[in-house]
């Protein structure tokens, strides 16, 4: 009876990503301290997330929980990599000060807290309707959050983006951005006739204005604010997911030309008032004008992917430590350094398959909202992975976020972990229509 209830296509799927995990820490410690003499608490961290991720698949079964089989599996690998990368940097990373110290251990617990924050979506959010009919409180939560944050929040780097909890440091930003993709979703998907829509003006043919502007007001706020906080990876973001998904509610292309034109217009006025984006682009043009001070976390990082070549110098065989943000903003280029080209194009390819597998499930979404909600979600993944990893081979100016599901940092980690329990139960009530 049991076995009939299993997912057995999601454990399969599982196996890969947990052998991985282990046959990867093992790897890093015979690499690292060259002792064959080794038992299982060397990997213990491995064990304990290969143990956590089938008991998530055998309570999905106990359950009878009928969501998609393959998003979690891509998640758990893209976790699994994550974790040996930070793990394999712990301790070089730890010789930097104290602010380091247990970097490794945090991830696990970030892991776990974010496994159960998606068991809590399941569990709790039966219907997702209700998350539409509440789609304005949605929103002035998440911008009241980033508010407070600019008000009371901790500053580092010139960027007031951190509230402290406790123990605990969270950054509002991450979980605005679901707030923001709920809201969209929910008015998109009840006036998406009428912004599709337009009317004369004499020889012109304009968009419904009054339906566009409660929806360009609050993003306009959430964008000004994020500004404010001087966080303007996340004003990109912000800023290419609204307009993915006014694009996918419309239909109009001359919406997304007339926002990319104001988008070069705000770069513009961004790049002449804030320093910080003076010093990124001129680190974008070049890095190597200034390589020993403003560019050198850049020029390291291509120094980094170049070492790595074709088939990488292995694990905990590279120095990608000598890059200074390398567990956050540049963890990408530790994995093109130590596991090559080839790693790098199969990371690349897991978050392609990652966000093909949540337009999917957007488009077998059984109404407008979990449709929309969905492709929103995914695309904050897609836009996000896009912004960091084009970043760090210089495509584009360095934005400063987080790589999803693999850079160190427990606010994006959890955050992500609660659009995957959202993009899941969208596939269940899909499969339940």
């Amino acid at each position: 009876m049991f076995s009939s209830r299993l997912r057995l296509t999601e454990l399969q799927l599982l196996v890969v990503p947990s052998a991985m995990t282990v046959v990867g820490l093992l790897t890093i410690y015979l690499a690292s301290t060259r002792d064959l003499n080794w038992d299982w608490r060397d990997i213990w961290a491995s064990l304990a997330f290969m143990g956590i991720v089938f008991a998530v698949s055998i309570w999905f079964s106990l359950s009878r929980f009928r969501g998609d089989q393959v998003l979690f599996p891509l998640t758990a690998a893209l976790c699994g990599l994550g974790l040996l990368v930070i793990q394999r940097l712990g301790p070089d990373l730890e010789a930097r000060g104290p602010g380091y110290a247990g970097l490794a251990r945090n991830q696990l617990i970030y892991l776990l807290f974010g496994i159960i924050l998606l068991l809590l979506m399941i569990t709790l959010v039966r219907n997702i309707a209700w998350l539409r009919r509440y789609k304005y409180t949605w929103a002035f939560c998440g911008i009241g959050l980033m508010l407070f944050t600019m008000l009371f929040g901790t500053e580092e780097y010139g960027a007031r983006l951190w509230l402290n909890v406790g123990p605990f440091t969270v950054q509002s930003s991450e979980i605005a951005k679901v707030a923001l993709v709920v809201f969209l979703a929910g008015y998109l998907a009840e006036n998406q006739e009428l912004i599709s829509s337009s009317y004369r003006a004499g020889p012109f043919r304009l968009p419904p204005i009054p339906y566009l502007m409660p929806v360009a007001l609050m993003w306009a706020f959430s964008l000004l604010v994020v500004v404010a906080q001087n966080d303007l990876g996340t004003a990109l973001l912000f800023f290419g997911v609204f307009l993915s998904m006014l694009y996918l509610a419309s239909g109009k292309l001359s919406y997304v030309v007339l926002g990319l034109g104001a988008f070069a217009v705000g770069v513009y006025v961004a790049y002449q008032l804030f320093d910080r984006v003076t010093i990124r682009v001129a680190n974008w043009l070049d890095p190597w004008a200034d390589p020993l001070d403003l560019g050198y976390q850049q020029v390291q990082s291509e120094y980094a992917l170049a070492t790595g070549k074709l088939f990488g110098t292995g694990l905990a065989q590279g120095h990608p430590v000598f890059i200074p943000a390398v567990h956050s903003d540049f963890v990408f280029a530790a994995i093109g350094e130590e596991l090559g080209l080839f790693g790098a194009l199969a990371v690349l390819m897991l978050f392609l398959l990652l966000v093909a597998r949540g337009f999917h499930i957007a488009l077998n979404a059984r109404d407008a909202f979990g449709r929309y909600l969905a492709a929103g979600l995914t695309t904050t993944i897609a836009i996000q992975t896009l912004l960091i990893v084009g970043g760090t081979v210089r495509l584009i100016p360095l934005t400063g976020i987080t790589l999803p599901f693999i850079s160190a940092g427990g606010s994006s980690l959890l955050t992500n972990f609660i659009i995957i329990g959202l993009l899941l139960r969208i596939s269940e009530s899909s499969s339940r229509a």
